[in-house]
C-alpha cells in the first residue's frame, strides 16, 4: 500500500484476508505480462510481497525490488522464504526514490484505487522506468467481478447504513469502472494502453474461512467489521452466514474474484 487511509498494521492478517487470492492474480501476471529485458523490476505498494514472489520466480536472474509505506506488511515480506534476494525498502509511491530509467517494469497490484493520488503514483512509475519499458496496474473488479466483498456489502448494506455508505464510496471510485486504470495510465502519459480481465478463484472451507479474516481489521473491508459495535456485529455476520450458505449446509465454497489488469509502455 501507500500514502491512504488504507489499514494496514498487520501483515499475517493481510495474508488470511486477502493476500492469499492476491498471489493468484500476480502469478497471472508475472506468467502473462512480458518484462522485456535483464533489468530491474519495481513492485509498487507491495504489501506482503504477492507480486515480489512472483516476478523473482518468473525471472530469477533478475534484481526485484518492493515499495511500501506500510512496515508491517514489508516485515512480513522480508520474512517469506520464497524471495531471497528481492529488496525491500520503506517508500512513499507518490514520491519514488529513485532515478529517472531504473527499471525495466514497475508494477503495481491492487494498490493505486487506495493512494491518496493515484496519478501521481502512475506518474512516478512512469519516471522511473525506462523508455520502451512496461508500467502494469491492476485493480480489483469491486462492482462486477468481486464476489466475496459484494457478498457482504450488499447484505450488510440492508442493516447498516454505514455499510451502504462505505460500499458506495468504494463502488463509486472512478478506477472501480472499467475503463478507470485504462484512463488513468493514458492521463500520466503511457503510451499503447492495453487492459484485460483477470478470474481467480477464493476457495473458502466454510464460513468461518470467510469471515474470520475480516476480523484482522485489514483494507475498508476489515475496518469496516472491526469497527462494529458487537450487537451490530453480530447481526452482519448472521446476515452474511446466511448468504454464504445460500440454504445449503456450512462448508466449502468457491468464489470468483476479477481484476482489471492494465498495461502501458513509457514513450520515448
Amino acid at each position: 500500500m501507500s500514502t491512504s487511509t488504507y489499514q494496514a498494521n498487520d501483515g499475517p492478517a493481510y495474508e488470511r484476508f486477502i493476500g492469499r487470492w492476491s498471489r493468484r492474480v500476480a502469478d497471472r501476471i508475472a506468467q502473462t505480462v512480458p518484462m522485456l529485458g535483464n533489468g530491474a523490476l519495481l513492485d509498487v505498494g507491495c504489501g506482503t510481497g504477492s507480486v515480489t514472489a512472483a516476478l523473482a520466480a518468473r525471472y530469477p536472474g533478475r534484481k526485484v525490488v518492493g515499495v511500501d509505506v506500510a512496515e508491517p506488511y514489508l516485515a512480513f515480506a522480508r520474512a517469506r522464504s520464497d524471495q531471497p534476494g528481492v529488496e525491500f525498502h520503506k517508500m512513499d509511491a507518490l514520491a519514488l526514490e529513485f532515478p529517472d530509467g531504473t527499471f525495466d517494469s514497475a508494477v503495481a497490484l491492487i494498490a493505486l484505487n487506495f493512494m491518496s493520488d493515484p496519478l501521481l503514483a502512475a506518474r512516478q512509475m512512469a519516471r522511473v522506468v525506462r523508455p520502451g519499458g512496461t508500467v502494469v496496474v491492476a485493480a480489483w473488479d469491486f462492482r462486477g467481478g468481486l464476489v466475496y466483498q459484494r457478498l457482504l456489502w450488499d447484505t450488510a448494506a440492508g442493516i447498516d447504513p454505514v455499510a451502504a455508505a462505505t460500499r458506495d464510496k468504494i463502488f463509486a471510485n472512478p478506477l472501480a469502472k472499467p475503463d478507470g486504470m485504462s484512463d488513468l495510465l493514458r492521463a500520466a502519459g503511457l503510451a499503447d494502453v492495453e487492459r484485460r480481465s483477470e478470474t481467480v478463484r477464493m476457495d473458502f472451507a466454510d464460513f468461518d474461512d470467510y469471515w474470520q479474516p475480516l476480523l484482522g481489521g485489514q483494507g475498508p473491508v476489515g475496518g469496516y467489521v472491526a469497527a462494529l459495535e458487537p450487537a451490530m456485529r453480530d447481526r452482519v455476520a448472521e446476515a452474511v452466514r446466511k448468504a454464504y450458505l445460500s440454504g445449503d449446509v456450512d462448508g466449502p465454497r468457491s468464489l470468483t474474484a476479477t481484476a482489471w489488469v492494465v498495461t502501458g509502455r513509457v514513450a520515448g
